[in-house]
């Protein structure tokens, strides 16, 4: 599996004194995947969302994950302001190895969770390049 969207930092002012802050774009929400014997399991950090608002689509090789809040979403007048509740789009690729058919997901305590199986038998052909 690999993921096919960068990060984008960017430095600000903050009060009197700079501070590098990271700007998240709308296409942001943190995420770990770690893999088992039978599985990648990924893990997207996303509190304060609400369950019915997440989506989550397979097309062709591609995972897509996002959420749309849901209209009226208040919006505070932030005084600071690290995460955000807003919406998102994330995309990994899926390779051969990945039964896409039998993808579950939960949400719970602000993670949702996304089992990825894998193909029984099949696994990941390595290939080392050699730089000349």
């Amino acid at each position: 599996m690999y993921y096919n969207q960068s990060c984008a930092a960017k430095g600000e002012r903050y009060g009197s004194r700079q501070r590098p802050m990271l700007i998240r774009s709308m296409q942001r929400a943190a995420v770990n995947i770690y893999k088992t014997e039978s599985s990648y399991e990924m893990l997207v950090f996303a509190p304060g969302r609400i369950k019915e608002h997440f989506k989550i689509d397979v097309e062709g090789s591609e995972l897509k994950i996002s959420y749309t809040p849901p209209e009226g979403f208040p919006r505070p007048d932030w005084v600071l302001r690290e995460y955000s509740r807003g919406g998102f789009v994330r995309v990994f690729t899926l390779d051969e190895t990945i039964d896409a058919t039998n993808i579950t997901a939960k949400y719970v305590d602000g993670v949702l969770q996304v089992s990825l199986p894998l193909i029984p038998g099949k696994e990941a052909t390595k290939k080392e390049i050699v730089i000349s």
